[in-house]
C-alpha cells in the first residue's frame, strides 16, 4: 500500500514525517503519584523472552517473505504463470483473474509458517486459548477473503496500468481513497462478525453502561448504548482490550468480555474514556487523511522503482514491461519492501494520536471516579502483566514496530499527568 524508490528519497521522506509527528511527549506537567511498571521476576523473565519473540517474528517474516519472491523472480515465475494464463483465455482482463488469485494465494501460504509460529508463539505464553482447529477456520477465512479482495485489486491496478503507462499510480492513489474510507465503515458490520461474536453491552451489563453515559455525557458526544458493543474475546484470548471501530453510522465502541470480568468498573470507565476520544479527537478522519498522504507519495516512489527495476533486469526476468502480467511477483516484492519500510512513519503516527487519547481519556474521567491518576496507572498495570509487555522494551523494535507508547511510558505519564493541582487548564477540557 505504501511504496518506495532511491534510498536518500525514501529516508528524507521518513525522516520529515518522523520530525513533524515525531514521538508523543511523555513530560509531565506535575507529578502527585509516583508509578513504576514492573513486574514479578517470573513474568519479567517471560515479557522479555515474549518481546524477543515477537520482534524476530516480525522482522523474521519480512525477510522471509522478501527471500522467497525474490527468488520466484530468478526462477521466471511470472513468465510460467503468464504462459498458463494466455493458454486459458486470449482476454487480457480474463487472464487477470487467472494470475491475480495464483500470487495472492502464494503470499497467503508464504506467510502461513511465520503465523502459525506467532500463534503457538502467543499459546505458549498464555495469551491464546485458541486451538489450532478455531485458528485455522480463522486463517481459512482470512485467506478467502484476502484472495478475493486481493484479485480485485491487482486487476484494477494492471488495467489503469495499461491505461496510463505514466500516471497509473495516481489513478490507482484516487481509486484507493474511496476503497479505504469504504472499508473502514463495512469491516465493523461485514468482516468482524465472521471472526467474532458481538452483542450489545446493554444486554450484558446495562449498570456499566449507565456509567460509560456519564463519560459521553461530559465529552459532550452521542454515543447511544447502540453503538456499545461486547466482544466474547474469551474464546480466543486472556487479554483485556476495547476499541473503536467504523465510520459514520458504522462508528462504534467494542469492549472485550474479558475487560468486563477482569477490569474494575473505573477502569473500564477510563478504558472507554480513551476510546471515545479517539472519536472526539476525530482521529480516524486524521488517520484516513494521514494515510492518504503516505500513500500518494508510495505510490509514486513505487512507479519509479517498477520502471527501473524492470528496465534493468528485463531480460533476466522475461518481464517485458511493468504492466507485463509476468510482472505480478515484482509488483507484490516492491509492496512488501515499502510497506515493511513506511511502518517507522504509520507508527509514530500512531502513537501519539494513540498519546492524545489516554491524556483526554484521564481528564474525561475526572470528577467521575475518586483518583483519575490511580485509576490510569492501575490499569496500565493490569495490562502490561496481562499481556506480558517488557518493561524496558528495545529503543529501534518500539521505533518501528510500536502503534503505542511502550507501557512504562504510558504509566508513568498517567502517574505526573495532574493539571487541575498545579491550577493548569487540561488539554482537552478547558475551563
Amino acid at each position: 500500500m505504501r511504496i518506495a524508490n532511491v534510498r536518500s528519497r525514501l529516508w528524507a521522506c521518513a525522516g520529515a514525517l518522523l520530525f513533524f509527528f515525531g514521538l508523543p511527549d511523555l513530560r509531565a506537567e506535575s507529578s502527585t503519584v509516583s508509578a513504576t511498571y514492573t513486574l514479578p521476576p517470573d513474568k519479567l523473565q517471560k515479557a522479555i523472552h515474549l518481546s524477543h519473540w515477537r520482534a524476530a517474528l516480525h522482522f523474521g517474516d519480512f525477510a522471509w517473505t522478501v527471500l522467497v519472491l525474490w527468488l520466484l523472480l530468478h526462477l521466471r515465475l511470472g513468465e510460467l504463470v503468464r504462459g498458463w494464463a494466455e493458454a486459458i483465455t486470449r482476454r487480457a482482463w480474463l487472464q487477470g483473474f487467472v494470475i491475480a488469485p495464483f500470487w495472492v494465494a502464494l503470499l497467503c501460504l508464504v506467510g502461513l509458517p511465520v503465523e502459525a509460529a506467532s500463534h503457538a508463539v502467543s499459546f505458549h505464553y498464555g495469551l491464546s486459548v485458541q486451538h489450532w482447529p478455531g485458528w485455522f477456520r480463522d486463517w481459512a477465512v482470512s485467506f478467502v477473503l484476502f484472495i478475493g479482495f486481493g484479485t480485485l485489486a491487482l486487476s484494477c491496478l494492471y488495467a489503469l496500468m495499461r491505461h496510463s503507462l505514466r500516471h497509473w499510480w495516481l489513478w490507482f492513489w484516487l481509486l484507493t481513497l474511496p476503497v479505504e474510507v469504504l472499508g473502514v465503515f463495512a469491516v465493523p458490520i461485514f468482516i468482524d462478525p465472521l471472526f467474532n461474536h458481538f452483542s450489545p453491552l446493554e444486554k450484558s451489563d446495562p449498570a456499566l453502561v449507565a456509567e460509560l453515559e456519564r463519560v459521553a455525557a461530559r465529552g459532550s458526544i452521542d454515543i447511544p448504548p447502540s453503538r456499545m458493543f461486547v466482544m466474547d474475546a474469551s474464546a480466543k484470548s486472556t487479554g483485556v482490550n476495547a476499541y473503536v471501530t467504523g465510520f459514520g453510522s458504522s462508528k462504534r465502541i467494542v469492549v472485550w468480555d474479558t475487560t468486563l470480568k477482569l477490569a474494575s468498573t473505573d477502569e473500564i470507565l477510563f478504558i472507554y474514556g480513551h476510546e471515545q476520544g479517539h472519536y472526539v479527537l476525530h482521529h480516524i478522519v486524521k488517520g484516513l487523511i494521514f494515510s492518504a498522504v503516505l500513500i500518494l507519495v508510495f505510490y509514486w516512489i513505487a512507479y519509479r522503482l517498477l520502471r527501473w527495476l524492470v528496465k534493468r533486469h528485463e531480460k533476466a526476468w522475461h518481464i517485458h514491461s511493468v504492466q507485463d502480467w509476468a510482472s505480478m511477483g515484482l509488483v507484490l516484492l516492491v509492496m512488501t519492501v515499502l510497506n515493511f519500510v513506511s511502518e517507522p512513519i504509520g507508527n509514530a503516527f500512531s502513537r501519539r494520536i494513540e498519546h492524545q487519547a489516554d491524556v483526554y481519556g484521564q481528564e474525561v474521567i475526572h470528577g467521575l471516579v475518586a483518583n483519575p491518576q490511580q485509576v490510569a496507572t492501575q490499569d496500565f498495570q493490569r495490562l502490561g502483566e496481562m499481556w506480558l509487555d517488557d518493561p524496558s522494551p528495545n529503543r529501534f523494535v518500539v521505533w518501528w514496530t510500536y502503534s503505542h507508547p511502550p507501557t512504562s511510558e504510558r504509566m508513568r505519564f498517567a502517574a505526573e499527568y495532574d493539571p487541575w493541582v498545579a491550577g493548569e487548564e487540561p488539554r482537552y477540557f478547558k475551563k
